[in-house]
């Protein structure tokens, strides 16, 4: 028997906290943290409601995470994140040793990637699942903000 919870499964989960963002006019990014196929940490960007550059999606999940375990580290634990890390969400990933992050879309000016940014050794690295729904929302997004303005 397939098991149901994959990583398209748990994406879809992000890009429904990517959406609540979106919802909030945040740029629309949501990342979920799942270790044993289940789900333990769901959030969204908050930069805008905290008025905190570092209140990425990511580092709500990581902080959600460790407070759910009971410590600082995420081995054993994924991230799916609609949108590729930041070098600020990557050192905090790198820091937190967690197991594998799974992103969507790749960010091709910020991306951690890009800014040569590592990650932990032991970190594994799966991209492009649902990629063209989280570029869908995040273009819908910057389009109506300049439409906005």
């Amino acid at each position: 028997m397939e098991n149901p919870f994959d990583d398209t499964y748990f994406m879809k989960k992000a890009l429904q906290e990517a959406e609540e963002a979106y919802g909030k006019g945040e740029i629309p990014v949501g990342a979920v943290i799942v270790v044993n196929d289940r789900i333990i940490a769901r959030s969204h960007n908050l930069t805008e409601l905290l008025n905190d550059v570092t209140a990425h999606a990511e580092m709500q999940a990581i902080t959600a995470a460790a407070n759910f375990l009971g410590g600082k580290y995420l081995t054993n634990c994924t991230l799916y994140v609609t949108l590729e890390p930041c070098q600020m969400c990557a050192g905090a990933l790198y820091w937190s040793q967690i197991s594998k992050i799974v992103y969507a879309a790749s960010d091709e000016q910020r991306g951690f990637k890009t800014l040569g940014t590592k990650l932990h050794p032991k970190t594994k690295v799966v991209s492009g699942i649902l990629a063209d729904e989280a570029s869908e929302l995040m273009k819908r997004f910057f389009i109506e903000k300049r439409n906005l303005n």
